[in-house]
């Protein structure tokens, strides 16, 4: 971390000791011998951290200390204290110092403390930032975020929102693809018309069929009376199939027949029955590698995904992880009436951190359960779920500084194939195409992982 540093102490010689030290460390340093000064110099100019010196003439560094805390609290302040004086550090914390330094110095002791004072102040900046994203956000129900991926997620929603083109939703479990489906529907001329949602992997294929289609009285057992089917109740407006991968084989020449000809039959009918209702799907499955596996059609897969839109996994969505975060925290603070306002920055540096294999849903559940438990203005790291607080995080390592820790160059490739696979949500299609593979090379590489 870099940042702007303001010394103040009364000796000119530890000022500029500390001016050069922490300079060849990265760090603006801009020094005053007296609180007084320091203290008008912070009215008309900005600095990360102040690094004061207790013991000075005239107005000391506690008084100092209390003075920026008041009137400048986004400036965190480091005070340096004499070898093994307890009290007077007591003292500074009280007054509201973010952390102390014992004499001698250790520059680059020192030099910790101002990068986590600086990570800090940028941790309550961004989330004071993003409080007020998520109270100016509109439009778009909780698709919030400022990343790249959801910019363009939102920009296409907009775009295909006004034709009726069928549209495929993938995206791993969590990420938000009903909230999609619901977005496109609100933003289409179909907005006034229904907007129907059904779960193709919750019950089993009879009663499916029959609450897609429809049945007549009679048609099967406990058919006691005839039943409109879910197409022809959201003609005017939606139909909502999720977990499309999940359509057993005898119902997929049906469902594509129906999307041919805009009209399904009936259990037990006849006749058949026309329907005009724009039809979105979603999957968290890999329906091209299911194609290849015959276990979903090619030709109603082409039927069902004349636009794509692929949601990105939140660990892939940078700063949108506070956001959503602090959108959650107003929510469940207003259900649970409880007056819980933000995220403290320890916790904050932990939600960034976690990888979120739940995404969106499970970022949801975390934050309930910290505002439920938390007793404070803000949430602490102590709210958050043990997982979220234990987490360590981890990458790939293709160097070393040790001989010893060097791998062969074949299982360098396989971490590193294994990492992409991970960061796509286990899509293989995805993956072969970051990795610059056709899909059958990348199965036999997995299978010789034993991942097939």
């Amino acid at each position: 971390m870099t940042g702007r540093v303001l010394v103040v102490d009364d000796d000119t010689a530890m000022c500029d000791m500390l001016s050069l030290g922490l300079g060849k460390r990265g760090i603006a340093v801009t020094t005053r011998t007296d609180a007084t000064s320091a203290f008008e110099l912070l009215d008309h100019d900005d600095f990360d951290v102040v690094v004061t010196d207790v013991n000075m003439r005239g107005l000391n560094g506690i008084e100092l200390c209390e003075r920026v805390v008041a009137n400048r609290p986004d400036v965190a302040v480091v005070v340096i204290t004499a070898f093994g004086s307890m009290d007077t550090a007591i003292a500074a914390i009280r007054a509201g110092a973010y952390d102390f330094i014992t004499k001698p110095v250790e520059l680059d002791t020192l030099r910790i403390a101002i990068d986590r004072a600086v990570r800090h102040r940028a941790l309550t900046d961004e989330v004071r930032r993003l409080r007020r994203a998520v109270t100016d956000a509109r439009g778009f129900d909780e698709m919030l975020g400022a990343s790249p991926a959801m910019t363009a997620v939102r920009d296409l929603i907009a775009r295909i929102a006004e034709v009726d083109a069928s549209t495929l939703i993938t995206g791993e479990s969590g990420t938000g693809k009903e909230l999609v489906a619901r977005a496109i529907h609100k933003r289409s001329r179909r907005a006034d018309g229904p907007f129907v949602a059904i779960n193709c992997a919750a019950m089993p294929e009879h009663l499916l069929e029959s609450e897609l289609f429809g049945h007549t009285k009679g048609a099967f057992t406990d058919a006691r009376t005839a039943r409109t089917g879910l197409f022809v109740q959201a003609s005017g407006g939606t139909l909502f199939l999720d977990e499309v991968g999940e359509l057993p084989s005898a119902l997929q020449p049906k469902l594509l027949r129906a999307l041919q000809e805009r009209k399904v039959r009936p259990v037990g009918a006849d006749h058949e029955v026309g329907f005009d209702a724009r039809i979105i799907s979603a999957t968290n499955a890999d329906l091209e590698a299911a194609i290849e596996d015959r276990k979903f059609r090619d030709d109603l897969y082409y039927r069902l995904d004349v636009v794509h839109v692929h949601l990105p996994p939140l660990r892939a969505r940078g700063g949108d992880v506070l956001q959503l975060a602090q959108h959650f925290v107003a929510k469940v603070a207003a259900q649970y009436g409880k007056h819980v306002t933000g995220i403290s920055p320890g916790a904050a540096e932990k939600l960034v951190e976690y990888t979120w294999p739940g995404n969106v849903r499970e970022l949801a559940n975390s934050v309930e359960r910290a505002v439920a438990l938390t007793r404070f203005d803000a949430i602490t790291v102590e709210d958050l779920p043990e997982k979220i607080r234990a987490y360590k995080p981890h990458h790939v390592v293709v160097v070393a500084d040790s001989a010893d820790e060097l791998v062969p160059l074949a299982e360098v490739e396989r971490r590193y194939i294994l990492r992409v696979l991970e960061a796509h949500g286990g899509s293989r299609t995805l993956a072969a195409q970051t990795l610059g593979l056709d899909r059958k090379t990348l199965y036999r590489r997995l299978k010789s992982y034993g991942m097939e």
